[in-house]
């Protein structure tokens, strides 16, 4: 009988695909350079590990994330170390200031093409677990701490948020305004770009020293 599939469990487990597929040899990605089908490629193959073993729910393009179940609450996201990044759907302005609403589990490739065997390897440099109240966007919720340290009003956090030209209109952004006053948003660790959809960029995931709580290093930098 299957167990059901953890937080921790999973983390185990892209320990362990990371260091099995860095050093497995794959026919399949030799020559290809679309990071959307590399990253398809491996979000696909680790459920499938997962799902020889546990009892999990995936989800669908209609439910959003990888794995909605609310213990998971997680999406798969998968890039190459050369521009670590990707894509997530715009819900609301709130979520640059308070995070996705999900967790993320972020695998973070170099991608080397062998011309003499016509294998891929994807090493993997960069594993790690990335709490929903760490996914907000870095540079945004740091100004807004300092703001709240320095007793700032309604009115001057209203104009911060107009100066970083979050897709809102006043109205909402007054209301962001007094959420955030009433709650302090935590230090996000993403760099969200505005778009039609937010563009995630994980630089400083990738480079960062230390223990923070929250994001948990599976592969990469101290890790072994």
């Amino acid at each position: 009988m299957k167990s059901k599939l953890t937080i921790s469990s999973m983390i185990s487990e892209a320990k362990n695909f990371c260091s099995t597929e860095s050093s497995f040899d794959n026919n399949e990605l030799y020559g290809i350079t679309d990071g959307k089908a590399v990253g398809t490629f491996v979000e696909h193959k680790f459920q499938h590990t997962l799902s020889e073993k546990y009892e999990i729910v995936i989800g669908s393009s209609a439910k959003g994330i990888d794995f909605p179940s609310p213990e998971i609450n997680a999406d798969i996201k998968i890039t190459s170390i050369r521009q670590p990044q990707s894509f997530c759907p715009f819900k609301s302005a709130e979520q640059k200031i308070f995070g996705l609403g999900y967790n993320l589990l972020l695998f973070v490739y170099d991608k080397i093409d062998n011309i003499q065997t016509k294998t891929a390897c994807l090493n993997f440099v960069n594993c790690s677990f990335i709490e929903q109240h760490r996914t907000a966007d870095y540079q945004t919720t740091k100004s807004l701490l300092q703001l709240l340290a320095n007793n700032a009003n309604r009115e001057e956090i209203v104009a911060y948020l107009i100066e970083r030209n979050l897709p809102a209109d006043e109205i909402l952004l007054t209301q962001l305004a007094d959420k955030i006053l009433l709650q302090p948003p935590q230090q996000g660790y993403l760099t969200i770009s505005n778009a039609l959809q937010w563009r995630l960029q994980y630089g400083r995931v990738v480079d960062l020293k230390g223990q923070v709580n929250g994001i948990t290093r599976i592969v990469g930098n101290d890790q072994k």
